[in-house]
């Protein structure tokens, strides 16, 4: 993952409701006529296309999830006038056959969650204005992702993504510094607009230093107040530090390393007392780009009545492939892992191995093993697949609980991207 805040603009995300006449009207209201014209006609068009099939084996289901899907990305940035410019992304997801998977909205029971409902929606649409010394400011539906995506992510690993609402402020005036600031009203979450779940109302403010002038490595601070409008007993506020880099050893050898440590309580509406700490500790060695990683993630249990949560991130990076804490149990969560990476005849490769444990008592949550494969032709195309297992180790009685079962996921697919 890279450790860069960065605040992208042409390629993945998905939608809810900001209109494109919204968007064109703000832009028109601020621009004359024929610089707008000029600006449209001299735009930058861009495409991004996945296909994947993925298959879901996961017990207490009479049937396996089958999923082929599409998904196609068009966007247009316009040039810039007035230090004004535009971007409107519009996404489309389909299911290439029968919809042999639940997708969340269709009914499929029987089946696993594969969240990649068929759907089209308006993924982003912002102007972004650039007249301010070493500031960049963006209003409007946009892809937002800070240091490793652990907090604010866009959960670019799905086919309809997720994107925010809201203002952001990017500035660098400050020497090696990226200070990102923002106030973001609703997130368009994965499972897209035709779910009740498809938005998450919110007034979420935003601030994250990033300062580099490390000579081996990067130190970011950070806060998160997220007010969550119909869910007030999950508003939390969070503040954390995060320095991560490596540190030439000898020869082609270097050592690698991240920690992290974050503090979460009760925010705004949020009538429970919470007090409950994340960290991350992560070591390893990197060989002529051969890398091997130990690491613990830790996302704390208050008295094991409620658990550190994550809720805009991107999940799917963290705690395993096979998505069994996509949020937290009550009684929190210990991630030990290895992993062991590389390239290979310009194949990059990938393994992993988690042990999941409980942060309070001895729970022990299971196991999981996964491998990946990824070759890129000319910075375009991408192909890719990949494997996880994971081994509920009978941790719970009750076969409801996603940590209690069984799951065995499979993943190929090719991407383009223009």
């Amino acid at each position: 993952m890279s450790t860069q805040s960065t605040l992208t603009t042409p390629l993945r995300s998905p939608a809810g409701k900001v209109s494109l006449a919204v968007a064109v009207a703000a832009f028109s209201g601020v621009i004359c006529a024929d610089p707008i014209t000029d600006a449209i006609s001299n735009g930058t068009p861009s495409l991004d296309t996945r296909y994947r099939y993925e298959t879901v084996d996961e017990d207490t289901f009479p049937d396996d999830a089958r999923a082929s899907t599409l998904r196609a990305r068009l966007g247009y940035e316009t040039a810039e006038v007035g230090n004004l410019k535009g971007y409107l992304e519009m996404e489309h997801a389909t299911s290439v056959g029968p919809e042999n998977y639940n997708s969340t909205i269709n009914g499929r029971d029987s089946r696993p969650i594969v969240a990649d409902p068929t759907e089209t929606e308006l993924n982003q649409a912002y102007l972004a204005y650039s007249g301010l010394s070493d500031t960049r400011l963006t209003i409007g539906r946009q892809r937002l992702k800070l240091d490793n995506d652990r907090f604010i992510g866009n959960v670019g690993w799905r086919q309809n993504e997720q994107t925010f609402d809201g203002t952001t402020l990017i500035n660098t005036s400050l020497p090696d510094t990226t200070i990102t600031a923002g106030y973001l009203h609703n997130a368009n979450r994965i499972v897209s607009d035709a779910s009740p779940k498809g938005d998450l109302a919110m007034k979420t403010g935003i601030l994250n230093g990033q300062y580099d002038g490390f000579d081996y490595g990067s130190l970011s601070a950070y806060s998160y107040l997220v007010a969550l409008d119909n869910k007030p007993e999950e508003s939390t506020q969070t503040y954390g530090l995060r320095y991560t880099g490596n540190a030439p050893l000898a020869g082609d050898l270097s050592a690698l390393y991240t920690l992290e440590y974050a503090h979460q309580s009760d925010y705004d509406d949020n009538t429970r007392d919470l007090d409950q700490d994340y960290y991350m500790l992560e070591a390893g060695v990197d060989y002529a780009g051969v890398q091997f990683k130990l690491g613990q993630e830790v996302l704390g249990s208050d008295d094991g009545d409620t658990a550190f949560q994550t809720p805009l991130a991107t999940l799917h990076a963290f705690n395993g492939f096979t998505d069994r804490f996509l949020s937290s149990p009550d009684a929190g969560l210990v991630d030990r892992y290895t992993s062991l990476s590389g390239t290979l005849n310009g194949v990059d490769l990938m393994a992993v191995y988690h042990e999941f444990e409980s942060d309070e008592g001895s729970g022990d949550y299971g196991s999981e093993a996964a491998l990946q494969a990824t070759y890129r032709i000319n910075g375009t195309y991408t192909l890719g697949a990949k494997y996880a297992s994971y081994d509920a180790d009978g941790f719970s009685q009750d076969s409801s609980s996603p940590f209690n079962r069984d799951t065995d996921k499979g993943w190929v697919w090719v991407q383009a991207s223009f």
